[in-house]
Protein backbone atom coordinates (compact mmCIF):
# COMPACT_ATOMS: atom_id res chain seq x y z
CA UNK A 1 0.00 0.00 0.00
CA UNK A 2 1.63 2.95 -0.82
CA UNK A 3 0.52 7.04 -0.04
CA UNK A 4 0.67 9.90 -1.32
CA UNK A 5 -0.84 13.31 0.11
CA UNK A 6 -0.47 16.92 0.68
CA UNK A 7 2.20 18.68 2.87
CA UNK A 8 1.66 21.81 5.03
CA UNK A 9 -1.51 20.61 6.26
CA UNK A 10 -2.80 22.32 9.71
CA UNK A 11 -2.32 20.67 13.22
CA UNK A 12 -6.40 20.50 13.13
CA UNK A 13 -6.43 18.67 9.87
CA UNK A 14 -3.27 16.68 10.55
CA UNK A 15 -5.32 15.32 13.67
CA UNK A 16 -8.16 14.02 11.06
CA UNK A 17 -5.64 12.87 8.22
CA UNK A 18 -3.66 10.42 11.15
CA UNK A 19 -7.11 9.41 12.27
CA UNK A 20 -8.16 8.80 8.61
CA UNK A 21 -5.00 6.79 8.18
CA UNK A 22 -6.03 4.62 11.32
CA UNK A 23 -8.73 3.60 10.32
CA UNK A 24 -7.54 2.60 6.94
CA UNK A 25 -4.94 0.57 8.68
CA UNK A 26 -6.66 -0.98 11.51
CA UNK A 27 -7.99 -4.32 9.48
CA UNK A 28 -4.70 -4.51 7.71
CA UNK A 29 -2.84 -8.08 9.33
CA UNK A 30 0.39 -7.13 10.04
CA UNK A 31 2.08 -9.73 8.16
CA UNK A 32 0.82 -8.99 4.83
CA UNK A 33 1.08 -5.34 5.66
CA UNK A 34 3.77 -2.89 3.47
CA UNK A 35 3.64 0.36 3.29
CA UNK A 36 5.55 1.86 0.87
CA UNK A 37 6.21 5.94 1.36
CA UNK A 38 9.02 8.84 0.42
CA UNK A 39 8.32 9.65 3.94
CA UNK A 40 8.25 13.65 3.55
CA UNK A 41 7.10 15.56 6.28
CA UNK A 42 2.79 15.33 6.39
CA UNK A 43 0.85 12.44 5.86
CA UNK A 44 4.16 10.60 3.82
CA UNK A 45 5.72 10.64 7.67
CA UNK A 46 2.49 9.79 9.45
CA UNK A 47 1.38 6.99 6.73
CA UNK A 48 4.84 5.12 7.65
CA UNK A 49 4.59 5.83 11.46
CA UNK A 50 1.64 4.19 11.42
CA UNK A 51 2.45 1.42 9.61
CA UNK A 52 5.22 0.26 11.71
CA UNK A 53 3.37 1.04 14.77
CA UNK A 54 0.61 -1.46 12.91
CA UNK A 55 3.70 -4.26 13.16
CA UNK A 56 3.94 -3.86 8.93
CA UNK A 57 6.77 -3.39 6.86
CA UNK A 58 8.04 -0.02 5.42
CA UNK A 59 9.57 0.50 2.12
CA UNK A 60 11.03 3.98 1.21
CA UNK A 61 11.49 5.71 -1.72
CA UNK A 62 13.92 8.51 -2.20
CA UNK A 63 13.06 10.49 -5.02
CA UNK A 64 16.54 11.82 -5.15
CA UNK A 65 20.04 12.36 -3.82
CA UNK A 66 18.91 15.91 -2.37
CA UNK A 67 15.37 15.15 -1.24
CA UNK A 68 16.39 14.89 2.35
CA UNK A 69 17.62 18.93 2.24
CA UNK A 70 14.66 19.97 0.43
CA UNK A 71 12.76 18.84 3.52
CA UNK A 72 12.43 21.28 6.45
CA UNK A 73 15.21 21.02 9.26
CA UNK A 74 12.90 19.88 11.37
CA UNK A 75 11.48 17.40 9.93
CA UNK A 76 14.98 15.62 9.67
CA UNK A 77 15.09 13.30 12.74
CA UNK A 78 12.16 11.70 11.97
CA UNK A 79 13.04 11.21 8.35
CA UNK A 80 16.11 9.67 9.41
CA UNK A 81 14.27 7.39 11.96
CA UNK A 82 12.28 6.24 9.46
CA UNK A 83 14.90 5.39 6.98
CA UNK A 84 16.53 3.69 9.23
CA UNK A 85 13.59 1.64 10.07
CA UNK A 86 12.88 0.84 6.21
CA UNK A 87 12.73 -2.64 5.60
CA UNK A 88 14.09 -1.82 1.62
CA UNK A 89 14.57 1.65 0.25
CA UNK A 90 14.80 2.41 -3.36
CA UNK A 91 16.22 5.08 -5.28
CA UNK A 92 15.70 6.91 -8.90
CA UNK A 93 19.06 7.59 -9.22
CA UNK A 94 18.38 11.00 -9.95
CA UNK A 95 20.18 13.81 -7.78
CA UNK A 96 18.11 17.40 -7.77
CA UNK A 97 15.33 17.35 -5.54
CA UNK A 98 12.74 19.16 -8.33
CA UNK A 99 8.92 18.19 -10.31
CA UNK A 100 10.36 15.46 -12.27
CA UNK A 101 12.59 13.51 -9.44
CA UNK A 102 9.20 13.46 -7.25
CA UNK A 103 6.79 12.30 -10.02
CA UNK A 104 9.84 9.68 -10.78
CA UNK A 105 9.61 8.66 -7.14
CA UNK A 106 6.13 8.72 -6.70
CA UNK A 107 5.48 6.28 -10.21
CA UNK A 108 8.03 3.79 -8.32
CA UNK A 109 6.33 4.25 -5.29
CA UNK A 110 2.97 3.36 -6.92
CA UNK A 111 4.46 0.58 -9.00
CA UNK A 112 5.11 -0.94 -5.53
CA UNK A 113 1.99 -0.69 -4.31
CA UNK A 114 -1.19 -2.94 -5.09
CA UNK A 115 -3.55 0.10 -3.95
CA UNK A 116 -2.79 4.08 -3.36
CA UNK A 117 -3.98 6.21 -0.09
CA UNK A 118 -4.02 9.98 -1.26
CA UNK A 119 -4.25 12.35 1.36
CA UNK A 120 -6.10 14.56 -1.10
CA UNK A 121 -8.11 17.50 -1.81
CA UNK A 122 -9.60 16.50 -5.07
CA UNK A 123 -8.19 19.88 -6.30
CA UNK A 124 -5.74 20.16 -9.48
CA UNK A 125 -2.80 20.01 -8.90
CA UNK A 126 -0.02 23.19 -7.60
CA UNK A 127 2.81 22.22 -9.33
CA UNK A 128 3.94 19.34 -11.42
CA UNK A 129 4.55 15.89 -9.52
CA UNK A 130 2.30 16.33 -6.45
CA UNK A 131 -0.81 14.54 -4.96
CA UNK A 132 -3.33 15.35 -7.62
CA UNK A 133 -0.63 14.23 -10.69
CA UNK A 134 -0.07 11.20 -8.39
CA UNK A 135 -3.26 9.98 -8.03
CA UNK A 136 -3.96 10.38 -11.74
CA UNK A 137 -0.84 8.13 -12.83
CA UNK A 138 -2.32 5.79 -10.37
CA UNK A 139 -5.52 5.49 -12.33
CA UNK A 140 -3.99 5.44 -15.45
CA UNK A 141 -2.14 2.49 -14.64
CA UNK A 142 -4.60 0.56 -12.77
CA UNK A 143 -4.16 1.21 -8.62
CA UNK A 144 -6.87 1.02 -7.16
CA UNK A 145 -6.94 4.61 -5.11
CA UNK A 146 -8.68 5.13 -1.61
CA UNK A 147 -8.78 9.33 -1.24
CA UNK A 148 -8.87 10.36 2.60
CA UNK A 149 -9.47 13.41 3.06
CA UNK A 150 -11.87 15.13 6.68
CA UNK A 151 -15.05 16.59 5.31
CA UNK A 152 -14.90 20.55 5.36
CA UNK A 153 -11.03 20.23 5.79
CA UNK A 154 -9.02 22.76 3.46
CA UNK A 155 -5.40 23.03 2.74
Amino acid sequence: MGITGHRGLSAYVERQVRQLLHEALRNEDPAELTGVSCIADGPDAWFAEAVLRCGGRLEVVIPAEEYREGLPEWHHPTYDELLRRAAEVHRTGMVASDEAAHMTGSEILVGLSDRLLAVWDGLPPRGYGGTADVVAYAERVGVPVQVLWPCGATR
